[in-house]
C-alpha cells in the first residue's frame, strides 16, 4: 500500500517535475558562432578582401594571366633596394633616437619634481593623438626654408638665405620621425616607472650609489619591457611613414609607401605597386607581431 503511495508521487496535488522534458528556450537558441558571422563579414569585406586583390594584383603582369614577373623585376630594379634600404635605415634610427630620448625625457617627468609635472604627464597623451604631418608642418615652421629659423638669421646677419635647409634631406626625415614617435615611448615607460617602488631608490642612495647607478642598475632592468614593447611600436610605424616624408619635401628621400604611390599614382604600374605593397605588409605584420610578443611579456 506505501509503495503505492509512493509510485503515485505526492499526494497534494504537486506534479513530479519532468526532468526529460527539454527546456524550449534553450532549444530555441542560437549557436555562438551565428553571432560571429557579422563581424567577420565586415571584416573581409572591408579589409580582407581588399587586401587580397592587392596580393592577386601582385602576381598579375600587365600581358595578364599569373606570373612572379613582377616580384622579379621589383626586386631586381634599384630603386626597391634603395626604397627598402632607406626605409629600414630610417625606422631603425628614428627609433634608437625615440628610444633614447624617450627614456631621458621619461625619467625627469617621473623622478625629477619641478612645476607643471603632471600637466607634461598628461600632454604627452594628448601628443599620440596628433597626425604626423602636422608635426611636420610645425617643424616646417621653424626649420623650414623660409621658417622662423632662417629668418631669425637672415635678419641678424643680413645674409640672403638662412643657414637651416636640413628639413629636406633624410637628416630632417629622421629628425621628424623621432619628434613625432618619441611619445609612444614614453607612455609605457611612464606606465612602468609609476609601478616602480621607490623604496629600492632610497635603498640604492643610502648605500651610496649615485644617480647614474642607480638608473643603470635599478630603474633601467625595470624600464627594459615597456622599452622594448614601445620600441616595437615605434619601428613598426615608422615602416610605414608616408606624410612625413611627403611633407617634409625630401625629394632624395624614397621609402617603400612613397615607392607604392610613385609606382601607383605617378607611374600607373599597379603590378609593380602592389608587390611593393606586399612585401611592406610583410614586414609590417612579422613586426606587428613581434611587438604584440613583446607587450604581451611587458604586461603593456
Amino acid at each position: 500500500m506505501a509503495n503505492a503511495v509512493l509510485d503515485r508521487g505526492p499526494t497534494d496535488g504537486g506534479a513530479r517535475p519532468d526532468t526529460a522534458r527539454p527546456d524550449p528556450g534553450r532549444s530555441r537558441s542560437v549557436p555562438a558562432w551565428v553571432w560571429g558571422l557579422p563581424p567577420v563579414a565586415v571584416l573581409a569585406l572591408a579589409f580582407l578582401y581588399p587586401l587580397a586583390l592587392v596580393v592577386q594584383q601582385s602576381f598579375t603582369p600587365d600581358e595578364g594571366g599569373v606570373s612572379l614577373d613582377p616580384y622579379a623585376e621589383v626586386f631586381a630594379s634599384a630603386a626597391f633596394r634603395d626604397a627598402l634600404t632607406t626605409t629600414v635605415w630610417l625606422a631603425v634610427g628614428s627609433t634608437a633616437g625615440c628610444l633614447v630620448l624617450g627614456f631621458v625625457l621619461a625619467l625627469v617627468i617621473a623622478f625629477v619634481p619641478f612645476p607643471g609635472g603632471k600637466a607634461v604627464a598628461r600632454f604627452v597623451d594628448v601628443f599620440l593623438s596628433f597626425p604626423s604631418f602636422l608635426i611636420t608642418l610645425a617643424l616646417l615652421f621653424v626649420y623650414g626654408t623660409v621658417g622662423m629659423a632662417n629668418g631669425l638669421w637672415t635678419g641678424a646677419t643680413g645674409a640672403a638665405d638662412g643657414p637651416f635647409h636640413f628639413l629636406t634631406t633624410p637628416w630632417g626625415v629622421l629628425l621628424a620621425e623621432i619628434t613625432c614617435f618619441t611619445p609612444f615611448v614614453m607612455r609605457p615607460l611612464l606606465a612602468a616607472f609609476s609601478q616602480l617602488d621607490t623604496g629600492q631608490l632610497e635603498v640604492a642612495s643610502s648605500l651610496g650609489a649615485g644617480p647614474l647607478r642607480i638608473i643603470r642598475q635599478v630603474i633601467l632592468p625595470e624600464a627594459l619591457p615597456a622599452l622594448a614593447a614601445g620600441g616595437s611600436l615605434v619601428l613598426v610605424m615608422c615602416l610605414n611613414e608616408f606624410g612625413i616624408v611627403l611633407f617634409t619635401g625630401a625629394k632624395d628621400v624614397t621609402t617603400l609607401p612613397m615607392l607604392v604611390y610613385s609606382k601607383a599614382i605617378l607611374e600607373s604600374d599597379y603590378p609593380a605597386a602592389c608587390v611593393v605593397a606586399v612585401v611592406n605588409i610583410a614586414i609590417s605584420v612579422g613586426l606587428y607581431g613581434l611587438y604584440r610578443v613583446v607587450s604581451r611579456r611587458a604586461g603593456a
